[in-house]
């Protein structure tokens, strides 16, 4: 897995949870800007998936192969998730449910990287 793209997920992650958590604290709704802030670190979590799913195909296969679709399938459902529940609940439960995402995250990608980790993926 691309190493600098994983940073740059966990860094925007944390720093969006963050961000999210303080506009719960101040009892705010989740913005538009909350909602496409989610969506581009999706978009960012979907080009590290695509690079690790090309990296299964190249031959260096992780020993727990399921595992790691599991992790990927996972990793790229959760924040589109995050977005829809966020939306369903317009209070600042929307933005604590963005947080949770935004924390849960980093989790993933650093889990896709151990397991990766073995073979090089």
């Amino acid at each position: 897995m691309n190493g600098a793209l994983s940073v740059a997920t966990i860094v925007v992650s944390l720093a969006l949870a963050l961000w999210y958590l303080a506009r719960a604290a101040l009892n705010r709704a989740p913005s538009r800007f909350d909602l496409y802030a989610m969506a581009a670190l999706g978009v960012l979590v979907t080009v590290l998936v695509v690079l690790a799913v090309v990296g299964l195909f190249d031959g260096s296969r992780p020993k727990e192969t399921a595992t790691f679709i599991g992790y990927l399938i996972t990793t790229i459902a959760f924040a589109p998730t995050g977005v829809v529940l966020a939306r369903m609940e317009p209070t600042r439960a929307g933005n604590v449910i963005l947080a949770v995402i935004a924390l849960v995250l980093p989790v993933l990608v650093l889990r896709l990287e151990q397991l990766a980790a073995v073979t090089g993926v």
